[in-house]
């Protein structure tokens, strides 16, 4: 008996070792990830004129030169660090969990979020990314693990494509792969596309420009069927405050089926800080 429990306490103490290494490998992999987007700063990047948008929609012109001052650096990859609350639930059920987080988005090239919740054993932390979703109660249990997928990478895309409106205007400045069209005297519709993916986020602006909310078809499987569809995904922006020249919001409240009676604010963060990775270190 006693030479059974030793084993059982040496297979038990193996197993914990192994989630404790695995759960560190994905801390590496979040960093590795997060320094790998960060290297698509601009090492020299271009200072904003209001003349850049001269020839776009009206009030994308007007969201532009409200989002950013002239002769502002047009960084494109932001280092956000939020707290707030993220629903586990659904509408009738919310379940929300108070959280902190830090994101890093580079559009088009991709985002990774990392967020930490609760306390103890019901501590949840992971990350969301283009490549991965994965997250851990209490740091050794894997609860959700998926992605790599074309589904995974569709929806992710969605995502860091639609905040990049707003956290980083400078990387949706009218190119070769981002187009502008008007929708109406306050609606303007950005078109986003890379490789084989494409992303279409309609912004709607105040008369001074300011962004109100924004609204797109999100491929998503947050649904009753659990089937990937297009559906109506979007949030709203509040608290504007100015980041080395770029006027941001620091509040958010987003969910999906967004502008219908079914619109559930899974994602409600205020931000504490946003930074613009050197890309000269």
């Amino acid at each position: 008996m006693r030479m059974i429990i030793v084993w059982v306490l040496v297979i038990v103490g193996i197993v914990l070792a192994g989630l404790v290494i695995w759960r560190q490998l994905d801390h590496r992999a979040d960093r590795a990830e997060m320094d790998r987007l960060a290297g698509f700063q601009p090492a020299r990047p271009q200072t904003f004129s209001a003349e850049m948008v001269a020839d776009l929609p009206e009030p994308a012109r007007r969201f532009f030169t409200f989002s950013i001052a002239e002769g502002t650096l047009l960084h494109t990859v932001a280092r956000i660090e939020m707290a707030g609350q993220f629903g586990m639930g659904d509408k009738a059920a919310p379940g929300y969990l108070p959280m902190q987080a830090t994101q890093v988005l580079a559009a088009p090239e991709g985002f990774i979020w990392a967020m930490s919740s609760g306390a103890g054993i019901t501590r949840l932390s992971g990350s969301d990314s283009g490549s991965w979703t994965r997250f851990w109660l209490n740091g050794l249990a894997p609860v959700a693990r998926f992605g790599g997928t074309p589904d995974h990478t569709r929806s992710a895309f969605g995502r860091y494509v639609a905040e990049a409106v707003f956290w980083t205007p400078a990387a949706v400045l009218p190119g070769p792969n981002v187009i502008w069209e008007p929708v109406s005297d306050d609606v303007a519709r950005m078109t986003m596309r890379r490789g084989d993916l494409e992303q279409m986020v309609e912004i709607t602006v105040d008369p001074d420009g300011r962004p109100l909310h924004v609204s797109f078809l999100r491929w998503s499987d947050a649904n009753p069927q659990k089937q990937h569809q297009f559906q109506p995904f979007g949030g709203y922006l509040s608290e504007f405050k100015i980041f080395e020249g770029f006027t941001l919001p620091t509040h958010v409240e987003a969910g999906n089926f967004f502008g219908t009676e079914d619109y559930f604010p899974f994602f409600l963060v205020d931000v504490s800080a946003i930074v613009f990775p050197d890309a000269t270190r």
